[in-house]
């Protein structure tokens, strides 16, 4: 008599456990943001031109333009915002390159083959240009005081100005990223991100508004720049001027606006 062993079947392997939806959301937006600020310290020409640059640039004004423009105040205070804010600008040139060079290097169609969210690459972006962006404010405050700055603030003063600074900055590298979407290249980012670094140079930035040519005034004075350099002016130096609400309603709008448009065109040009 023949006797038949039966085999148990093996069992079967676990199926891993995936953490809940906003679990890994978090887990691809904190890979996603270091993996921004690595490549930010692996390109130090880069990293050194945006933070050198800004305090060329107040150097220059403060020293060789300074003496020739009367603005009602030492110069060196009057500029100061202005530049905070230009650096803004120069950080978000650099955010729309980066954007675009993901988008058009390959990287997007590999994410897609991994369990990653690819739009957390965005927030990542998003992040490093808040970090740049402070540590170059911080450096040309630094500098400023060095060359004569004398604010006058106190602890509220500067903690509405840095909530302000900071409103202003994710508007602008959100606008950065829309431009970095549709770029067809990191040169043609570039090239579209020239508008932002300019506007700065047509506001109460470097001179007083009603100094320009009248079309040139009207332009300085109904765009976003001048409430924003106003109002952090004002908050630090104390001097007339400040327009807190305009200031907060053109950040909070561009804000708004360029981060549902950065979420469509990103969805949009992922199906594709």
């Amino acid at each position: 008599m023949t006797t038949t062993t039966a085999t148990a079947p093996a069992p079967a392997a676990a199926a891993p456990v995936r953490p809940p939806r906003g679990g890994w959301a978090l887990h691809d937006t904190a890979a996603m943001i270091g993996r921004s600020l690595r490549r930010s310290l692996r390109t130090p020409d880069t990293l050194i031109m945006g933070l050198a640059l800004p305090i060329i640039l107040m150097l220059l004004f403060v020293y060789v333009f300074g003496g020739a423009i009367s603005t009602g105040q030492a110069y060196v205070d009057f500029v100061v915002p202005g530049i905070v804010l230009l650096c803004a600008g120069y950080g978000a040139a650099t955010t729309a390159v980066s954007v675009a060079s993901d988008m058009t290097g390959g990287l997007m169609n590999r994410f897609r083959t991994l369990p990653v969210r690819p739009v957390a690459a965005l927030t990542g972006h998003v992040v490093e240009s808040v970090v740049r962006n402070a540590v170059s404010t911080a450096l040309v405050v630094g500098v400023a005081f060095a060359v004569g700055f004398r604010p006058t603030a106190g602890l509220l003063g500067w903690a509405g100005t840095a909530g302000l600074l900071l409103l202003y900055v994710l508007a602008l590298t959100w606008v950065a990223v829309c431009i970095g979407i549709v770029a067809s290249g990191p040169e043609a980012a570039n090239g579209f991100t020239f508008a932002i670094m300019f506007l700065p140079y047509v506001s109460s930035a470097f001179v007083p508004p009603e100094t320009m040519p009248r079309v040139l005034e009207v332009i300085a004075t109904y765009q976003p720049v001048t409430p924003v350099t106003d109002t952090v002016r004002a908050w630090l130096t104390g001097v007339p001027g400040a327009h807190p609400v305009a200031a907060l309603l053109w950040c909070g709008g561009l804000l708004l606006a360029a981060r549902l448009v950065a979420a469509w065109l990103f969805r949009r040009r992922a199906a594709r």
